[in-house]
C-alpha cells in the first residue's frame, strides 16, 4: 500500500532553516507528482509547495523565495529546504501524493 512518511521536522529559530525528506513506498514514486502541505494550530490545510514528474516546481506566495522543493526519484524521496524561516510557518508539515498523505512532521520556529 501507499506509505508516506516525513522528517526532518524539530524546533528552529527565526531566519533558521530546516529540510523536511518525504520517504515514499508502494507506487511508482517517478511517476507521480508530489507536494507539500501544511496545516497550522487552529488552522486548515494549506499547499505550500508542489513538483511534477518532471520536476518542474510550483510555491505558494507565502513562501516563494524562501523554500526548495525537489525529488529524488532513485531514492523515492521528496525534500522541502526550507530557509528564512518566520514563526508563521509553525505547523505540521505533510507529503501528498492525490489523497494520500502521511504522518505529518512538526515544525516550529521560534526563538
Amino acid at each position: 500500500q501507499v506509505q508516506l512518511v516525513e522528517s526532518g521536522g524539530g524546533l528552529v529559530q527565526p531566519g533558521g532553516s530546516l529540510r523536511l525528506s518525504c520517504a515514499a513506498s508502494g507506487f511508482d514514486f517517478s511517476r507521480y507528482s508530489m507536494s507539500w502541505v501544511r496545516q497550522a494550530p487552529g488552522k486548515g490545510l494549506e499547499w505550500v509547495s508542489g513538483i511534477s514528474i518532471s520536476s518542474r516546481t510550483s510555491y505558494a506566495d507565502s513562501v516563494k523565495g524562501r523554500f526548495i522543493i525537489s525529488r529524488d526519484n532513485a531514492k523515492n524521496t521528496l525534500y522541502l529546504q526550507m530557509n528564512s524561516l518566520k514563526p508563521e510557518d509553525t505547523a505540521v508539515y505533510y507529503c501528498r501524493m492525490e489523497s494520500t498523505k502521511g504522518q505529518g512532521t512538526q515544525v516550529t520556529v521560534s526563538s
